[in-house]
């Protein structure tokens, strides 16, 4: 399938793009804030569209057009502040749920956060952020799309291993980042995952696998 990658500069952007193009099992096409990120994607083959998350949902369904999922990997990042997390990781994530349904786009992967669907169990330095992820988690679960939602533990930059654990409800944990791209990568097309949520840290099975028995 064709993918539209929404984030695709972030660290698990990147690393989903390059996995779909070593995979061949689906297209990449990248969504990018700016023009100069644009020959990075291009040298490797992959399309890309320019679109920002605080633009319109017409713009964000003119860049979803053509496209079979979107997978939501981008975020405000730790430096920025709160008025960015309710732009970006709320609202941006809302508007891109709707500019798939607009762009007739069905399937739809979100990366959240681990227990986002728990308030007893959100960190208290970061409430804000998890408040932005329940809430755009609950407005695609009401929508109409087949939705997964993915949520990682503590990101990390360490090499991924390929091995998961992945469960409705997990205690907290960390991952690498390039482990949460392989997570990603193998929900695409799991017809099991459709309609549903779970969290995701490091653990002991290989990430095909693990998604398979979920």
């Amino acid at each position: 399938m064709k993918v539209l990658i929404v984030g695709a500069n972030g660290q698990i952007g990147k690393q989903l793009v390059k996995l779909m193009k070593e995979g061949k099992k689906h297209t990449a096409k990248a969504m990018i804030r700016k023009e100069e990120q644009a020959p990075q994607f291009e040298e490797m083959g992959v399309e890309t569209a320019v679109a920002s998350l605080e633009g319109t949902v017409d713009e964000l369904a003119e860049a979803a057009k053509g496209c079979d999922a979107i997978v939501f990997t981008a975020g405000s990042g730790g430096h920025t502040g709160y008025d960015k997390t309710l732009l970006i990781d709320l609202d941006g994530a809302v508007k891109t749920i709707e500019a798939a349904e607009k762009a007739g786009v069905d399937r739809f992967v979100m990366v959240s956060a681990i227990q986002a669907n728990n308030r007893d169990k959100w960190s208290e330095t970061i409430k804000p952020y998890y408040a932005a992820k329940h809430y755009a988690d609950r407005i695609l679960e009401n929508s109409s799309l087949n939705y997964t939602i993915v949520r990682p533990g503590g990101l990390t930059d360490e090499a991924g291993t390929g091995k998961i654990k992945a469960a409705e409800s997990l205690e907290r944990g960390f991952i690498p980042r390039e482990d949460v791209a392989k997570t990603l990568y193998a929900v695409l097309d799991k017809v099991n995952t459709y309609k549903r949520a779970f969290d995701l840290v490091s653990g002991e099975e290989d990430a095909e696998t693990a998604v398979s028995n979920l």
